[in-house]
């Protein structure tokens, strides 16, 4: 393995520019020292490695509605009912085996909502396979191949030890194609701002990723998973040579979550809310640069205040590593793993060192989910009282508290007035509710008018309904 890591690290730079003297230090990194070198390949690391990238096919049944069902005149006309139609739908993306076992890990989006997720190998074999775990935010899925085999698997690195400007190659199978492979760099580290969801730590590269390549793996010249594709920045839909991948540092605490048979992975609660630092924050404070996780709001009682952490203040550092961001705070944290305690550098005016207890979100209050019924405007949303924890699932702030809308259902009278999920309940006819319980029992006084305070993304918004 080292030998063809050496061949490899110095076949494809491009000879003629200067390293400074720190990297050549590095005797593992060196640049080509002839034209034989230059020639030489990546199919001895290739062979070794790719037989652990698989394709995932997931099948989903959708139902169509019917635009005449339940419509009485067209009902008569036909003689018959007018049923609803259904089809199947499919999705193909690419997965790593990371146990001889046959546990694979992918992308969520690949088997979001599949009723039946199948797994092929290179060899051209399929076989069933079953959901472990899966988080929507992470964007991760854990799978078990159903097969009593062992299976090719590739090594998970560490992707901290990764550098700008280290060669990778992306595997996966793009357009459906078939297994592809592409060689480039690591462009970027710490991106965010990425995807929709809450997570915002990718490696970025510029090995091209496409469509079907997601779940797919992101490797280094030790054969080592180093990030699973994820994500790419493109106009058309193909690859502009900007991709995106999960750090496997991130990939091996959830594995571990999988194989612990955990139903959903647990992030660390803080207790606080933070803000990227702006260059203005970053002069007031004498920060030689803006970067960091500034502090907006500290929950009382929570694990930073017991910490001793303050608004105002920034995180620099978790465990001695740079935190570039409030995502890459999380994300330290996260793989700093539970049960565990965190080392912060703080600054402000100043460093100082903290410890903080990594452990779960706590569910208090118990959060005695309700679905309202009745003739009210309320009726067809679900509420329960927002904890800690429910807040974290919700991707809400941690420091709200009280009454929130977790579903509503289609069609209700909730819905057509415009409630949604994560629609936070302040008041009922000018009295503040404390709990599910509390609005319940409102709403059985039935006094014809409604006048109701909600908060949704930071705002307050009065509605009136007769």
């Amino acid at each position: 393995m080292s030998s063809i890591r050496s061949r490899l690290m110095i076949g494809f730079v491009a000879l003629a520019f200067f390293v400074p003297s720190p990297l050549l230090a590095q005797a593992e990194k060196s640049v080509p020292q002839s034209q034989a070198e230059i020639q030489l390949s990546f199919a001895p690391l290739v062979k070794q490695t790719a037989g652990a990238v698989v394709n995932v096919y997931a099948e989903r049944v959708v139902q169509r509605l019917n635009p005449f069902a339940g419509d009485p005149f067209f009902e008569q006309f036909f003689g018959q009912r007018m049923p609803n139609r259904t089809e199947k739908q499919s999705s193909l993306g690419s997965g790593v085996i990371v146990s001889a076992g046959g546990l694979v890990v992918t992308n969520n989006h690949v088997i979001q909502g599949a009723d039946d997720i199948r797994i092929a190998l290179a060899d051209g074999r399929e076989f069933a396979s079953e959901v472990l775990l899966k988080d929507e935010s992470l964007d991760l899925a854990v799978l078990k191949v159903a097969a009593d085999e062992s299976f090719p698997l590739l090594p998970i690195g560490n992707s901290d030890a990764v550098e700008v400007g280290d060669l990778v190659l992306a595997v996966g199978n793009p357009f459906g194609v078939g297994q592809t492979v592409t060689s480039g760099i690591v462009s970027g580290l710490a991106r965010n701002q990425v995807t929709p969801g809450d997570f915002g730590f990718f490696i970025q590269t510029d090995a091209s990723i496409n469509p079907g390549n997601s779940g797919g793996a992101l490797m280094n010249m030790d054969g080592e998973l180093i990030g699973i594709n994820t994500a790419i920045f493109s106009r058309g839909g193909g690859s502009n040579g900007i991709g995106f991948a999960i750090p496997a540092n991130l990939v091996k605490v959830f594995l571990a979550a999988a194989e612990k048979g955990e139903e959903t992975f647990e992030r660390p609660y803080i207790g606080a809310s933070f803000e990227p630092v702006t260059s203005d924050v970053a002069e007031a404070l004498g920060l030689k640069a803006a970067r960091g996780a500034l502090v907006v709001r500290v929950v009382e009682g929570g694990p930073a205040d017991k910490a001793g952490l303050k608004p105002g203040e920034v995180i620099a550092a978790v465990n001695g590593i740079e935190v570039e961001h409030p995502d890459a705070l999380g994300y330290r944290l996260t793989t700093a793993g539970l049960g565990k305690e965190a080392a912060l550098t703080v600054q402000s005016n100043g460093t100082r060192e903290i410890t903080i207890a990594l452990n779960t979100a706590p569910e208090t209050p118990a959060r005695d989910e309700r679905l309202l019924e009745g003739r009210n405007p309320f009726a067809g949303l679900r509420i329960a009282n927002l904890s800690p924890r429910l807040a974290q699932e919700l991707r809400m702030p941690a420091d709200k508290a009280g009454v929130v809308v977790v579903d509503v259902a289609r069609g209700s009278p909730g819905s057509r007035l415009g409630f949604q999920p994560k629609d936070l309940v302040i008041s009922l006819n000018g009295v503040a509710v404390a709990s599910t319980r509390a609005m319940e029992d409102m709403l059985d006084e039935d006094p014809g008018f409604w006048r109701v305070e909600i908060e949704r993304d930071g705002q307050r918004i009065r509605q009136f309904f007769r």
